[in-house]
């Protein structure tokens, strides 16, 4: 059974930063992208970053292109998102989409609970 627990979040002051991670299980980890989406209050779904496996492409959304990090480490079946400058419009529920198997539109059907991102002073 695929899980997917994300943590890190919090409340943090504008132009602060934040790690999350997300810890995989129920599927061979280094054999899938993975996914960070976000959903802000009132909103929709919003695509933020994804890593490749193999050679680990890289994507981020222009939202947050130059400001976010995304890694993972294949021996602890985890993916992370570093997140520096971070603004009051970065404020949302983020949550991990994996294994990639292209599903549309984010790529899998499976996610995690999110983890709760508040930037404001």
């Amino acid at each position: 059974e695929v899980q997917l627990v994300e943590s890190g979040g919090g409340l943090v002051q504008p132009g602060g930063s934040l790690r999350l991670s997300c810890a995989a299980s129920g599927f061979t980890f280094s054999s899938y992208s993975m996914s960070w989406v976000r959903q802000a209050p009132g909103k929709g779904l919003e695509w933020v970053s994804k890593i490749n496996n193999g050679r680990g492409s890289i994507y981020y959304a222009d939202s947050v292109k130059g400001r976010f990090t995304i890694s993972r480490d294949n021996a602890k079946n985890t993916v992370y998102l570093q997140m520096n400058s971070l603004q009051p419009e970065d404020t949302a529920v983020y949550y991990c989409n994996a294994p990639d198997r292209g599903v549309i539109p984010y790529g899998s059907d499976y996610w995690g609970r999110g983890t709760q991102v508040t930037v404001s002073s």
